[in-house]
């Protein structure tokens, strides 16, 4: 544990998880050029990327039960042959349904990789490092959507389709060697044999995982943190800065890097506080939540053009949602032994995703409803308006504000075990604030 072997394991798996993130976004950038290119509306479009968010979501609960029984070297080699596949699909596309096609498997290979590199960590690293490495294990994996929006983005404008997706499925080649030749499940390899389980015995972790009142309150700090800059980071961003702000493409795409940057700062500090005051992780999710709906709601009532702070100011603090989601997977290793934390990783990463796409499908119909309500023939200057996308915005207070609520339930509940079985009694956070203020000074 915590060995020099450990860290060329997790950069290993910290470019796996870029290359899959890469792969996750690279239809962000291209959003306009694939409406001309498979000549589709705004719900079509969101068809192509809805359905690789339910792949990813689909896969989770199996993934991690498959990362309980066979190790996760295993599920992160096969992940990028499978983007690699879905990668030169895509390229080679001439219809949707060949591309949906391409992206259901990116979004299955997609599916593997980030439980597997969770679980590979816990395999390497213990204690309070485990929960910092984890944190930067997300946060380092942002690294990917740069490499979407701009070599890639610029690939796209300067050679076109098929050479730039090519491009891309080439960086999942280089990933499935880097994992043959460097990765292995767990120290000496003992780990992958020691655990390795039944199907009875899996299913039987899954079922308890699942119950945990721990796990439920993963999955929701996952579904309510994680879903806006996904959404956004993923299929409605670009449109949204380049075409209804008029931003173009190039301001756009360096636009969206301030979410990595943002990532990459607030990762850490999350992952430190999460450490340093382990019964206020909730506390933080709900804190990230309300201030993203304090920007959103901001920026959608703004008469007329929002300023450029302002959309800068959004972009900051919906981009914290990402390394916030990772809380979930504290509260899932926190609650959960090591033999079923796969199954329970899998049960949170499904919370995200699914708000995910949800929010992505409802926001591409209320873009179309929009467009035929004002006469409006699907073209990219009248589809994706100012005006438009402050309905089509609308959807996500739905779908966060219903997570919300299952949240705090889960916390209650998860609350009220912990003290039942440990004493540990969670008061209100202000009661602790006060106690703090109060304290004895030396």
């Amino acid at each position: 544990m915590n060995s020099r072997r450990a860290w060329v394991v997790y950069g290993a798996a910290v470019l796996t998880y870029m290359v899959a993130i890469l792969q996750r976004s690279s239809l962000g950038v291209a959003g306009v050029e694939a409406t001309h290119r498979y000549e589709v509306a705004a719900t079509a479009l969101s068809t192509l990327a809805v359905v690789q968010l339910v792949v990813y979501a689909a896969l989770q609960i199996p993934v991690g039960v498959m990362v309980d029984r066979v190790g996760p070297k295993f599920l992160l080699a096969t992940g990028a042959v499978l983007m690699l596949i879905g990668q030169t699909t895509l390229a080679f596309s001439d219809n949707l349904g060949v591309a949906i096609v391409g992206r259901v498997l990116v979004g299955a290979g997609d599916a593997m990789t980030f439980i597997s590199g969770i679980r590979l960590l816990a395999s390497w690293f213990d204690g309070r490092r485990l929960t910092f490495v984890s944190q930067l294990f997300g946060s380092l994996g942002q690294f990917g959507q740069i490499v979407a929006i701009f070599p890639l983005g610029l690939a796209l404008h300067a050679w076109g389709w098929t050479p730039t997706y090519l491009l891309a499925a080439s960086a999942s080649a280089i990933v499935l060697v880097i994992l043959l030749v460097l990765v292995s499940s767990g120290p000496g390899n003992r780990l992958e044999s020691r655990e390795r389980q039944t199907w009875a015995q899996s299913a039987h972790h899954l079922r308890t995982a699942l119950s945990r009142p721990g796990t439920q309150l993963g999955f929701w700090s996952h579904f309510v943190s994680q879903s806006s800059l996904t959404s956004f980071a993923m299929l409605w961003g670009f449109p949204f800065l380049s075409v209804a702000l008029g931003y173009g493409p190039q301001a756009a795409a360096g636009l969206l890097t301030l979410t990595v940057a943002s990532v990459l700062v607030s990762g850490p500090v999350l992952g430190m506080l999460c450490a340093r005051f382990p019964l206020r992780r909730s506390n933080l999710v709900l804190g990230i939540v309300s201030a993203m709906a304090i920007v959103w709601t901001v920026l959608l009532l703004w008469p007329g053009q929002p300023p450029l702070w302002l959309v800068v100011v959004l972009l900051l603090v919906i981009a914290v949602g990402g390394p916030g989601s990772l809380i979930g997977f504290d509260f899932a290793r926190s609650f959960n032994p090591l033999r079923s934390l796969g199954s329970a990783n899998g049960i949170v990463n499904v919370g995200g995703f699914l708000a995910s796409f949800v929010i992505m499908f409802f926001a591409g119909v209320v873009l179309d409803l929009v467009d035929r309500s004002q006469g409006g023939n699907g073209i990219p200057a009248q589809l994706y308006s100012l005006d438009a996308f402050r309905y089509a915005f609308l959807v996500q207070y739905v779908v966060v504000g219903v997570g919300v609520v299952f949240l705090l339930i889960a916390r209650r509940r998860t609350r009220h075990l912990l003290h039942e079985e440990e004493g540990i009694e969670v008061g209100p956070l202000w009661v602790a604030l006060v106690r703090y203020w109060r304290r004895p000074r030396t």
